[in-house]
This record gives C-alpha cells, sequence and structure tokens, in this order.
C-alpha cells in the first residue's frame, strides 16, 4: 500500500515562513499529482496548491505570490514554502496525492491517498 507522511507544521508569527513536506511512499509505480488541502476549524476543507506528474501548478487565490508547491522526483516528496504568512492562513494542511501503485497481483491501479495532516498556527 501507499502512505503518505507530512512534516514540518508549527507556530510561526505573522509574516514569517513555513516549509510542508509530505514524502510517499510503498509500492509506487507512478506519482500523477501532489497537493496540499486545508482544513480551519468550523470551515471546509480547501484545495491550497497542486503539481502534477510534469510540474504544472496551480494555487487558491488566496496564497498566489506566498506559497510555492515544489517536488522532487526522486523522493516522492512534494513541499509547500508557505510565505508572508497570516493569521487567517492557520490550519491543519492536509497532503493528498493520486498515485499508481502496484496491488497484491502486481496489477497497476490508481487511488487517491491522504496523509495524517499537520497543523499550522500563526499568531504573534
Amino acid at each position: 500500500q501507499v502512505q503518505l507522511v507530512e512534516s514540518g507544521g508549527g507556530l510561526v508569527q505573522p509574516g514569517g515562513s513555513l516549509r510542508l513536506s509530505c514524502a510517499a511512499s510503498g509500492s509506487i509505480a507512478r506519482v500523477n499529482v501532489m497537493g496540499w488541502y486545508r482544513q480551519a476549524p468550523g470551515k471546509q476543507r480547501e484545495l491550497v496548491a497542486t503539481i502534477t506528474s510534469g510540474g504544472s501548478t496551480s494555487y487558491a487565490d488566496s496564497v498566489k505570490d506566498r506559497f510555492t508547491i515544489s517536488k522532487d522526483n526522486a523522493k516522492n516528496t512534494v513541499y509547500l514554502l508557505m510565505n508572508m504568512l497570516k493569521p487567517e492562513d492557520a490550519a491543519v494542511y492536509i497532503c493528498k496525492a493520486r498515485i499508481s501503485s502496484f496491488d497484491s497481483l502486481n496489477r497497476i491501479r490508481e487511488n487517491d491517498y491522504w496523509g495524517q495532516g499537520t497543523q499550522v498556527t500563526v499568531s504573534s
């Protein structure tokens, strides 16, 4: 199976920066899309940024020009560099990946996988 493990969350002051990481492991044939969502208390989960296998990126309007998504193909890892953080960026950030992986019969199956989430707190 496939697992996603996130790291890099924490407490930062407004205007500060954080870098999140999400590493995929398991019987991976191909990582197709990786992205970050976030969910604040009492709010719906929202898409923050995505990156495709070809390197195309997309961002929510609220984070454009402040956040940068990137990936390391060799490590099956996606990063989210968050600059100029605002209190409204505070949320649990959750990694999602669409991955083609090998099943027990060595067939390739595409599924969506989610990480456990990492807390980002923006406060002075």
